[in-house]
Formats: structure tokens, sequence, C-alpha cells
């Protein structure tokens, strides 16, 4: 697997390595081993999957502590636009966010370390979405930032019209305005 790095620290693209001929293709997609050493320290213990239509936009979402979660996110069929955005009070990346296409075709994987708010855009016809979370949902932890705070600017890839949001997310606050941010000097694996 090769790691592609971003101009945010610990925010990383993953692409593995493919092996194809006529009869189709093979690829190892996890290994713990190679993740613990290359990427992150981390143990996954939940595995998620969600299919999605063209135009929705699920995000910007995170979980506060004591649940506070990574997540390693692919895309099985479709394409999406995922976007990780640095929340952590004092991080000299604060506010600032990495956003990268995920296919069915490019194969890549994204890891959203912990003290990062994460969504992602449908451009295709439908979607399958799958990520690994090293914590457990838990739906009292949740937390969100408004998808199109103007202070963030993402380009989502889609028409403002086209976007298809639940209600949970019309009402998430701007970042300025969030009750929660996570603090840059805490250790958030400990």
């Amino acid at each position: 697997m090769n790691i592609i790095k971003t101009d945010i620290e610990g925010v990383a693209i993953i692409e593995p390595r493919v092996f194809g001929d006529n009869r189709g293709y093979f690829f190892e997609s996890f290994s713990e081993e190679w993740f613990q050493q290359n990427v992150c320290n981390t143990h996954f213990v939940q595995d998620n999957e969600s299919k999605s239509l063209y135009g929705v936009l699920r995000g910007l979402h995170f979980q506060k502590p004591p649940y506070t979660q990574s997540k390693l996110i692919r895309v099985v069929k479709g394409n999406v636009l995922d976007v990780v955005v640095d929340i952590r009070k004092g991080s000299p990346t604060f506010g600032q966010y990495v956003s990268v296409l995920l296919t069915e075709e490019n194969k890549r994987q994204c890891f959203i370390p912990r003290g990062f708010a994460h969504g992602f855009s449908v451009l295709s016809d439908e979607a399958v979405f799958q990520y690994k979370c090293d914590n457990y949902y838990a739906p009292q932890s949740e937390g969100g930032i408004a998808f199109d705070d103007p202070a963030l600017n993402i380009d989502w890839g889609l028409a403002h019209s086209e976007i298809l949001l639940s209600e949970k997310d019309r009402a998430n606050p701007l970042l300025s305005d969030a009750p929660f941010l996570f603090d840059y000097s805490q250790n958030l694996y400990i």
C-alpha cells in the first residue's frame, strides 16, 4: 500500500496495490499490522456501510469524548468527495480541510484521525460507502459543523440546489458557533 500525505498532519490517503487480470482483481484493503506501523496505532472495533443517491451530502460529523472516533473510509460503488476538517482549537491547521475523490475505480481510502469533522457528497448516481471506526457509535456524543460554513468555503462538487441533507445536518452550527471543539494539546488516543 502507498500513503499519500496531505496538507494536514495525520490525515492520510491510502492507495492499495491492485492485482488485476482478465478475471477481475484482488487487493488487500486492510492490514492492522501495516496500518498501525504506517498510519496510526489504533484498533478498529466497528465497520459501517451506507448507500446514498446522487446529491446526498452527509456531514460534517464527529463524536465527542469519551467516544471520539478515527475512521478509515472507502467507497465500494460509485464516487464520493470525502472531506475532513480540522476542528482542534490551537492546531496550526484549525479550520482547514482536505478533500479527496474516493471511487470504486481508484480504490483509495482516507484516514480521519480523532479531532476532525468528516463529511462526504455523492457525485455518482449512487454510492456505497464503507468505514471502520476505532470507537463505538454513541448517539449522545454526536457533534456537527455546518457543511456550508462560509469560513470553511468547502466546494462539495455539487450545485447548492442539488444537495440533499438530513434535517439534523441542516441544523449543524457554524464552526465559530460550535458548542464543542477538540483541544489540539490533548492526546485523543489515550
